[in-house]
């Protein structure tokens, strides 16, 4: 139907008549806010002042208001009293006055004082907009003038706009410039506007960000909006393409129900829906957006919604009530159903409200010439009737006016008349400008942009850059296109979506994979970086960082803030993230790859995500690594802007914004490189069965690279073309001198390949794992001692590849981990897939040179969590490097192999087989060299002839030749050592690392050649460099020095003089490591090395061949560049002491030393530095002077060495020599006992030889007098001797010091019987250090016995001197006797029983002398160790009359037990306890008091033990000396020693060995727990029961009596808390009673 055909006036129900006499006038129902008649319109030119009623247009300068104006503005703007107002305009105030008044003026005019005040306030405000407006429309002219123009234009043609309306436009987009002036500019005019409320809409947006609207006309589902956010203002038709909006609120539901409401939202749908179509326009209405004028105006607020469904089918059913039914159709093609977009809470998280959008699109296709007439309910006010009546909507600016609404008919009918006239215009211009649209589409070439961007210009994504993630709140419905991150190594990912874990992407992403949770505070601690790397497992599994909290979290530190809030509390921690994170220590920039995700535009200058981007900027200096995923166009523009504003740059280039997240994720996953381990991985199991080890689990296992039963098996690269060259080049990377990698195994068994090389020791190390049945313990240790670079590791790791189908194999790759991390993760993997079932199959396990064997095996007892029987769980294969292979294997006690630097003449054939392939399949395999070394049976010539040939051309001043050489000496004194790729770059001033367009091979020819790159992962995961072969860095190093000239002193100097060396860059800590302990870190025998040194072996041959002078300068330039170092300093005091005998010097250095750490390694340096000059001075001591010097040199090294000891007990447990370390040994630092012990000595030699004048025997005891302090200095005078004299005097001086010395020698011998008896090392080397040790002690404990020995004259004077002390005097005299025999302490007795061959006769004569003395004494040490003296008689001589019955020892121990209590330091006495009232059957012990108390003393010993002793735990274990026989009496206490001399028996009838190798058996035996199942150590030891409670062990004896046994392997007792009863060997340790070879008594 035409237009002209319809009856304007018509109704369903009255009539509309155009009488002018009678205006009826009308209401819409409840809701139509934005909908009024036309008759009602208001001015058409002016500002627009908005309020809730109506709308106000003024002039734009106030200058030009009318007196009506200013009536109007007073009133419903500033809501004067009318009465007031009134006043005003009778007095002819017009706007002119309003502009000049004060407010004096306005008193006098009778206006009240609070009114005054208001309106000169709001007229000052008016006048600031003003010239806000006015400056902004200049600084912003010449960028809008063409939009402005072109809107001009537009509204023109299209009739819809007068001159009025385009200024309002006008005065809408010149608030757009606004915006950005005052963002940009920051000026004074936006500091002015924080401090006031702005009542105009336009004047928010400079306040407050205005939201991007989703896309108009696209169903986008992974829209959010925020509470709260603005949009921009309604505003009325432009080009007709571009959308207008419209804000509507829904009553909620306490003010409608739900009938009401979806009334209420279809009703506003379709009158919007028709004023555009008629309007021809495009819109969108959006329902939960405040549509009230004011700062609130485009307000997101959101709706709750309890049905989609309800509102889309009263959206479906309401297009025909509201359109005519020939007009349905293309109401329907041109309506949008509703979309529903969320509304997030401004901390990010998500509320349960709701926006829902309607869009309309009025096609020329569908609307052609034709008025769109919609019928809606309305109510007269005289009636208060609703009546269906036509309506005629178009748009008028902001709004929709109804064309029928006047009751005017005339001027309905003019009014139509014109309007169709204006459809057709507008139709017409729709046509042109979707026709011009069409044609206007842009044909991007994102895709492109994308692969470079991502692959730096490469063919394919390099898996080894490092990718942090920056991403906002992603839509569910966009999560399965996020799987790109998947096919990238994540690093980081910066979070802001507060809910990501529980439903984003962080869930999404740990669907398949691990990650860590983290805040930002985490990384912003005290901790280095290297400890920052290992607690937060950087590298190794990906961070999540959630940079503004989690919505799950309950510290109030960690919830979601709002943006405003964030930019206070937590911009700062995500600065300090950033700046870690881009550190060029952690991450190289050419290998880093920044990606932004943003699914939400960003409009407010201050985001967070804006603030990230800014501090990453900042960091990397540049944008060069960042690259930005924008969901469209339109945040694009949004993010855009930002940037340029905050970073002054276009990132235009680095921006992704044309393709869907679809097209992004195929892309990128397309460009990956082919996948060069199985898709699906598996472990073998139980009953020659599988278990498939997901890649999400094996994430899990950070420290192992773990070994599949299917590796390299159907790879996606076997599949590729390249194939061919992945395989040469795999071959080639290994046979240079590479790693070697599961690939070489695999591809060596393939179909025209050579089988890999088999070593000599192959079948001799695989018939030692394999027959696990042969094994009794759960953990076993089996070591490979081999040569530096002689393929050991190699021939550990082909043991491996062909043992994978039988057991869970594993190599530890990351030599930083803590053991017990390790042992953790190998029990996992040993249990994987089998955590429910019974059964498992064993662990082996390579390791690569690890330095503390027996804590690993250790941890792993600790982390088992089952016990089997007759089998191991874990095989350790440990690959050890040493000079002398074949040396540590005979010293070795445990199951060993060694290889050697020397083939056999099967070996060389079976290399020279592989070089004539080699020949065949690569164009020159004589250049791979570490291949080669192997064929030429590692000969000097030829790796002499090959460096030299190579570097024949060097020139060492050059950058290349200053970096081989600093390679050179790196890789020959320190093992393991190299540089990170990126420095070496830097170093030969490779500029532009990033894109790669010169690498370091080709800045290194011809040399690099001798050089290979490979990963690192010790120390986070970048690419390093080093030498092919340890025998080449060392040739390498001679011939620089030998035909170049170039010292060892010069290149180190070299090396330290370098700033660029020590600049921030991966691996930087640990590069300074190896330069530290390439200048300190000493060799030692026990360590595998080949000789012991006094200094590191590159110190000492520049001593040897540079001399002292080079020496010196070395070690000074040393200390000025680590100048925070303390062990240098200390390596230079060590160098004067002992090479140049310049103690002043040393000391000077030692003191410096000591000024920087406090720690027992130094301040024994300082000693020794004393000690030595001690020595030496009193060599040459012939006069009293000199004496004295000596002695105040004794005092000052006692003094230091004493500081040494207490410091000892303090010490993190950490060699200063052995920086380089991975995990340094515990120990126990004794060296200052040993110090004072070796001074005293020193002094007590030179005493005994001084020319005093009298002579032999008498003077000797007449000095012993003295030092006991029983001789005053005065009878030692002599005044015909002055020589005598000057001696005594200055005996005298120091007679404190040196009465002294006796008994602190005697305190150091008890500390040293103690601390070799009590308890003993828990490494074999330290075992080797103590034997050292106690042979140092024993030949200083012979020159103390000789010195204080008292002679009889001696002893015949003391008791003329005392008569009344002979008793006294007697004891004394046994006990020194008994000291000479070192039988005077408990430890002295107790090592008694420790001898190989212990003398039966003496130990007689030492019980004679203990009864003497305890029947003579009071002292309860005396009685104790009376007892303990007679249990070592019965020991050794059962049939000894002297052995008191066991009855009497009871009744004597129990009496000092209740005279001592439990609150004794005496452990000794609780010691006995055990021994001699642990309970039995005999219910003789019941009678005493001590035994019912039992357990208490048990506890006391643990405590009183700890007191004395536990700084030594870390180092040191108790030792159990006795262990709990069958017999009763003191036949039940069965010594180690006899169990020692019982299964010695057994290896003599099994064995003809030698003594030597029958002790290493021995050894075995015990380390094994073999000697448990040996039948006469079973005969002789009593097994008894008890209960694991709590991973611990009780023995219950009788309802009351209950004892705690620590198992000696705390992996004997099962996790998880099982009660159940098991049974042991009971020993005895100084601590407490301990078991033996636990077993469950079900098993």
């Amino acid at each position: 139907m035409d237009s002209e055909q319809k009856n304007p006036t018509s109704s369903s129900c009255c009539s509309m008549k155009s009488d002018n006499s009678k205006e009826e006038s009308l209401f819409f129902s409840k809701g139509e806010r934005n909908v009024i008649p036309s008759g009602t319109m208001l001015p058409d030119s002016g500002l627009q002042e908005k309020t809730a009623d109506c709308d106000l247009r003024l002039p734009p300068l106030i200058e030009d208001w009318t007196r009506e104006h200013v009536k109007d503005w007073l009133v419903i703007t500033l809501r004067v009293p009318n009465y007031v107002a009134q006043s005003l305009y009778e007095q002819e105030f017009s706007g002119a006055c309003l502009a000049s008044f004060e407010k004096q003026d306005l008193l006098d005019l009778g206006v009240p004082l609070a009114p005054a005040i208001q309106i000169i306030r709001q007229v000052a405000k008016l006048r600031r907009n003003s010239e806000t407006f006015n400056l902004s429309a200049r600084l912003s002219k010449s960028y809008y003038t063409d939009e402005f123009v072109e809107t001009k234009t537009v509204s023109s043609d299209s009739g819809i706009q007068s001159e009025s309306s385009v200024f309002v436009e006008d005065t809408f987009q010149t608030g757009r410039d606004r915006i950005r002036s005052v963002t940009d500019q920051n000026t004074k005019i936006h500091a002015q506007f924080d401090n006031e409320i702005i009542d105009n809409t336009t004047e928010l947006q400079l306040r407050r960000p205005m939201s991007q609207i989703r896309p108009f006309d696209k169903n986008i589902f992974s829209t959010i909006y925020t509470e709260n956010e603005i949009f921009p203002p309604a505003a009325g038709p432009t080009n007709l393409l571009d959308p207008i909006h419209e804000y509507q609120l829904l009553p909620n539901a306490s003010e409608a129900d739900e009938r009401e409401i979806l009334y209420e939202f279809t009703r506003e749908v379709f009158s919007f829906a028709a004023s555009c179509m008629n309007s021809r326009t495009n819109g969108t209405i959006h329902f939960g957006v405040n549509n009230q004028q004011g700062p609130q105006h485009g307000q997101v607020i959101g709706h709750t919604i309890t049905s989609f469904n309800k509102y889309i089918e009263a959206f479906k059913l309401s297009v025909s009530e509201y359109f005519d039914e020939q007009h349905v159709n293309a109401a329907r093609m041109c309506v949008r159903p509703p979309t529903f977009i969320q509304v997030c809470n401004q901390d990010g998280t998500t509320s349960d409200k709701w926006v829902v959008e309607v869009d309309v699109v009025p096609t020329y296709s569908e609307t052609q010439h034709i008025l769109f007439y919609t019928q809606l309910s309305i109510t007269t006010a005289e009636t208060s009737q609703q009546c269906k009546t036509d309506c005629l909507f178009v748009r008028d600016g902001p709004r929709s006016i109804n064309i029928l609404a006047d009751t005017n008919h005339r001027v309905v009918q003019e009014e139509m008349k014109s309007l169709t006239e204006k459809v057709k215009h507008w139709a017409s211009a729709r046509k042109s400008a979707e026709e011009k649209n069409e044609k206007l589409q842009p044909q991007g070439h994102q895709g492109q942009r994308l692969k470079q961007l991502i692959t730096r210009g490469r063919d394919s994504f390099d898996n080894s850059l490092q990718v942090i993630a920056v991403t906002d709140k992603c839509h569910s419905s966009q999560l399965e296109h996020l799987d790109f991150l998947s096919e990238m190594k994540l690093f980081v990912v910066l979070e802001f979506d507060p809910e990501s874990d529980v439903n984003g992407t962080c869930s999404f992403y740990r669907r398949h994979h691990t990650a860590n949770l983290h805040y930002p505070r985490m990384y912003t601690t005290q901790d280095s970086l290297t400890a920052t790397i290992r607690k937060l497992n950087l590298f190794k599994q990906t961070s999540w960082i959630f940079c503004n909290g989690k919505v799950n979290e309950d510290s109030e530190a960690d919830k979601p803030l709002a943006p405003s809030e964030w930019l206070k509390r937590r911009s700062g921690d995500i600065s300090n993230l950033i700046s870690l994170l881009c550190k060029t220590d952690l991450l190289s920039k050419d290998r880093l790859l920044v990606i932004f995700i943003l699914h939400s535009a960003e409009t407010d200058i201050s985001s967070p995500l804006l603030e990230t981007f800014c501090a990453i900027y900042r960091t990397l200096e540049g944008a060069d690594n960042i690259v930005c995923i924008c969901k469209d166009a339109n945040i694009f523009t949004e993010w855009k802007r930002l940037v340029e504003y905050r970073c002054k740059e276009d990132i235009t280039s680095k921006c992704i914004y044309e393709l869907s997240l679809n097209e992004i994720s195929s892309t990128i996953k397309k460009l990956k490189e082919p996948q060069t381990q199985s898709s699906q991985r598996y472990l073998p199991s139980t009953g020659s069965s599988s278990v498939q080890l997901t890649r999400k689990d094996e994430e899990l296992f950070t420290a192992l690279d773990i070994l599949c039963e299917n590796e390299c098996e159907n790879t996606e690269i076997e599949t590729m073309d390249s194939f061919q060259e992945f395989k040469k080049k795999t071959e080639e990377d290994f046979y240079r001198g590479g790693q070697v990698t599961w690939w070489n195994f695999y591809l060596s068994e393939q179909t025209g390949s050579l089988p890999f090389i088999k070593r000599d020791k192959y079948n001799e190390l695989y018939d030692l794992i394999t027959p696990v049945q042969g094994y009794t313990s759960l953990c076993v240790v089996i070591n490979l001692f081999h040569h530096p670079g002689c393929g050991g590791t190699t021939l550990a790791m082909h043991v491996l590849w062909n043992l994978r189908r039988k057991f869970r194999c594993a190599v530890v790759k990351n030599n930083m981990e803590s053991n017990k991390e390790i042992a953790t993760q190998v029990m996992n993997l040993m249990i994987y897939g089998k955590q429910e079932q019974p059964g498992y199959v064993p662990v082996l396990l390579l390791v690569d040179n690890w330095e503390d064997v027996t804590d690993l095996k250790q941890c792993m007892n600790v982390a088992n969590n089952r016990k089997q029987l007759n089998s191991p769980m874990v095989i350790i294969l440990n690959c050890e490097r040493t000079q002398f292979p074949d040396e540590s294997s005979r010293n070795r006690h445990s199951e060993n192999v060694f290889i050697m630097n020397q083939l056999s003449t099967k070996e060389q054939n079976l290399f020279s087989e592989k070089l004539e392939q080699l020949k065949i399949d690569h164009k020159k395999p004589e250049t791979f060299y570490a291949f080669m070394i192997m064929t030429n049976n590692f000969s000097e010539t030829y790796i002499r002839d090959l460096v030299s040939n190579t570097v024949k051309d060097l020139d060492t001043t050059t950058q290349q030749g200053q970096l081989l050489s600093f390679l050179a000496l790196l890789n020959t004194y320190v093992n393991g050592s190299y540089m990170s790729l990126s420095l070496c770059e830097e170093l030969v001033g490779i500029k532009d690392a990033l894109y790669k367009r010169e690498t370091l091979d080709d800045k290194m020819k011809p040399y690099s050649t001798l050089l290979i790159t490979f990963r690192i992962e010790e120390h986070g995961t970048y690419q390093a460099v080093r030498f092919l072969h340890q025998m080449i860095a060392s040739m390498c190093l001679k011939v620089i020095n030998q035909k170049h000239k170039l010292s060892l002193s010069e290149i180190t100097i070299n090396i330290l003089h370098g700033d660029r060396v020590y600049k921030s860059c991966m691996g930087k800590d640990f590069l300074v490591q190896n330069i530290q302990s390439m200048l300190i870190t000493r060799h030692r025998k026990e360590q595998g090395d080949d000789k012991d040194t006094q200094f590191s072996p590159l110190i000492e041959e520049i001593y040897a061949e540079e001399g002292p002078d080079k020496t010196k300068e070395v070690l000074e330039r040393a200390t000025v560049r680590f100048d925070r170092s303390a062990t240098l300093p200390q390596a230079l005091a060590r160098y004067f002491c002992l090479k140049e005998e310049d103690f002043t010097s040393a000391l000077h250095w030692a003191l410096d030393a000591q000024s920087k750490n406090q720690n027992s390694y130094i301040a024994d340096t300082v000693g020794q530095v004393y000690k030595t000059n001690l020595k030496k001075k009193i060599q040459n001591c012939v006069t009293p002077e000199e004496y004295d010097e000596c002695l105040i040199l004794g005092v000052k090294a006692v003094k230091a060495f004493q500081e040494s000891q207490e410091l000892a007990k303090r010490d993190e447990q950490v060699d200063p020599f052995d920086l380089h370390s991975r995990k340094r040994s515990k120990s126990y630092n004794t060296s200052g006992y040993v110090g004072e012990t070796e001074v005293m000595i020193i002094l007590l030699d030179k005493i005994k030889d001084l020319p005093l004048s009298v002579s032999g025997r008498y003077k000797r005891d007449k000095m012993l007098q003295f030092l006991k302090g029983h001789l005053e200095e005065k009878n030692l005078y002599d005044y015909s001797n002055t020589t005598t004299n000057e001696y005594v005097r200055v005996l005298a001086e120091h007679k404190k010091f040196l009465v002294s010395l006796r008994p602190r020698l005697k305190e150091m011998f008890s500390f040293f019987e103690n601390y070799f008896t009590y308890l003993k090392p828990r490494s074999k080397q330290k075992e080797m250090a103590d034997e050292r040790n106690k042979q140092k002690v024993d030949e200083h404990f012979s020159t103390y016995i000789q010195v204080f020995s008292s002679s009889e004259e001696e002893k015949a004077s003391e008791k003329a001197r005392n008569p009344n002390l002979s008793l006294r005097q007697e004891i004394l005299d046994q006990k020194l006797n008994l000291e000479t025999k070192r039988a005077d302490t408990f430890a002295g007795i107790l090592q008694l029983c420790l001898k190989d061959k212990p003398n039966r006769d003496e130990m007689e004569d030492i019980v004679k002398k203990w009864t003497f003395i305890y029947e003579n004494s009071s002292f309860v040490s005396d009685t104790v160790n009376f007892i303990l003296a007679n249990i070592v008689l019965h020991s050794i001589k059962p049939s000894s009359k002297l052995v008191k019955k066991y009855e009497e020892l009871v009744e004597l121990l129990n009496e000092e037990l209740q005279k001592a209590g439990t609150r004794s330091n005496l452990t000794e006495l609780y010691y006995l306890s055990m021994l001699l009232l642990w309970p039995t059957k005999d219910k003789k012990l019941e009678s005493f008091a001590a035994y019912q108390n039992i357990s208490t003393y048990i506890t006391a010993a643990k405590k009183s033990f700890h007191q004395r002793f536990s700084y030594m735990f870390p180092a040191r274990s108790t030792i159990a000396h006795f262990f709990l026989g069958k017999s009763s009496g003191l036949k039940r206490i069965v010594s180690k020693a006899k169990l020692d001399q019982i299964l010695l028996r057994v290896l003599k009838q099994d064995s003809s060995s030698s003594e030597s190798t029958h002790s290493r058996n021995l050894h075995h035996l015990w380390q094994s727990g073999a000697a448990w199942n040996q039948p006469e150590v079973q005969r002789e030891l009593l097994r008894i029961k008890g209960k694991s409670e709590n991973g611990e062990i009780y023995v219950n004896f009788g309802a009351n009596l209950k004892i705690l046994v620590r198992p000696v392997y705390l992996g004997d007792i099962r996790s998880g808390y099982s009660q159940e009863e098991v049974s042991f060997y009971l020993g005895f340790t100084m601590e407490s009673p301990v078991a033996y070879d636990v077993k469950y008594v079900k098993n």
